[in-house]
C-alpha cells in the first residue's frame, strides 16, 4: 500500500530546524530516536525543541519488522553517555525529557543501569525537568525494571506495539504477555508511578482486537495510551495493510476514556513520545 491518503500528507520538515538542534547538541554521539527511527513528526518536535534521546547506542539486537533503527552487533556501552545526555537536556532548556533506547539483549541487565544513571544525571543537571523513560522489555527481568524505577522517572513507558495475533510477524523476538507483565510489575513496584503504553494500527489488526488489547492494558493498570498509524519507514520494513481513517482514531480514544485510561492520545501522527509532556493534571 503505497499511496498516502490526504490525512497523512505532512509538510516536509525544515532542514534548518533540524540543523539547529544538531548545533545545540554539538555531539554526534548523542542519538535521538527522532532521526534513527525516521519519525514523521521530527520537524514539528524539533521546532518546539522536543527531543527523544536514545541511549545505549543506535544499533538494536532485535529485528522488529516495523522499525527503521539499525540492527546488528552493538558497540560497548558508553560510560559518558548519561553525562552527555544530561548536558544536551540542559543546552536545549528542556523541561520534559523522554529517554528511550535500542533493545540490548546482549547486556545482562538489558541496559537498565544505563537508564538509571541517565535519569539521575538529568536530575542533577536539570533538577526541575520531568523525565519519562520508554524502556524495552528487559526479557522480563524484574530486577532490571526495579533498577529503572528506583532511579525515579516521572513516567514509565513500554510499548505493546500491536495486537497479540500479529506478534510473530511484527515483533518476533518479543512476547505480548511479557510486555503486559512488565507494566503490571511496574505498578506493583511503584503504585504512584504513571505507566504508559502505545500501539500502531494499520498492520492488519481488527477493531475488536484493538479494543481487547486496550482492556488488557487497563487490567495491567496502564495509565496513558497512545495510538498511531503505522507508516512504513522504508522498503526494508513490513508493508502497511490499511490506512486508518481519523474517525476511527476518535472512536478508539473515546473507548479508551470509557475504559478508564487517564489520558489517551489517538491519531494518525501520534507516536509514543509525541507531545509527551502533556500529562499535567492526570
Amino acid at each position: 500500500m503505497n499511496q498516502l491518503p490526504s490525512w497523512l500528507i505532512k509538510r516536509t520538515p525544515k532542514s534548518k530546524r533540524i540543523k539547529e538542534i544538531h548545533d545545540l547538541l554539538g555531539d554526534d554521539s548523542v542519538h535521538t530516536v527522532c532521526e534513527s527511527a525516521m519519525c514523521p513528526n521530527i520537524g514539528e518536535c524539533y521546532s518546539n525543541k522536543t527531543v527523544t534521546f536514545m541511549i545505549l547506542g543506535n544499533t538494536c539486537t532485535r529485528n522488529c519488522a516495523f522499525c527503521a533503527v539499525g540492527r546488528g552487533k552493538p558497540l560497548q556501552v558508553d560510560e559518558n553517555e548519561p553525562q552527555k545526555t544530561a548536558e544536551a537536556v540542559k543546552k536545549l532548556g528542556l523541561k520534559y525529557v523522554v529517554v528511550t533506547s535500542v533493545t540490548r539483549d546482549d547486556l545482562p541487565d538489558g541496559g537498565a543501569e544505563q537508564f538509571a544513571k541517565t535519569i539521575k544525571q538529568i536530575r542533577s543537571e536539570v533538577p526541575d525537568a520531568r523525565c519519562e523513560v520508554l524502556i524495552p522489555d528487559f526479557k522480563g527481568n524484574k530486577n532490571s525494571l526495579k533498577t529503572v524505577i528506583d532511579a525515579g522517572p516521572d513516567v514509565l513507558n513500554h510499548n505493546i506495539e500491536t495486537v497479540k495475533r500479529l506478534y510473530k510477524r511484527v515483533r518476533p523476538a518479543a512476547e505480548y504477555e511479557r510486555s503486559l507483565e512488565l507494566l503490571r510489575s511496574a505498578k506493583d513496584l511503584s503504585p504512584s508511578l504513571y505507566t504508559k503504553s502505545g500501539l500502531m494500527v494499520g498492520l492488519g489488526e481488527t477493531g475488536d482486537e484493538v479494543v481487547s488489547l486496550m482492556r488488557d492494558l487497563i487490567e495491567a493498570r496502564c495509565d496513558i495510551l497512545t495510538i498511531g498509524q503505522y507508516i512504513r519507514p522504508s522498503k526494508d520494513q513490513v508493508d502497511v495493510e490499511e490506512y486508518i481513517h481519523p474517525s476511527k482514531f476518535e472512536e478508539y480514544a473515546a473507548a479508551g476514556r470509557r475504559m478508564g485510561f487517564k489520558k489517551v492520545f489517538s491519531g494518525p501522527f501520534v507516536r509514543s513520545s509525541f507531545k509527551a509532556g502533556e500529562i499535567n493534571g492526570i
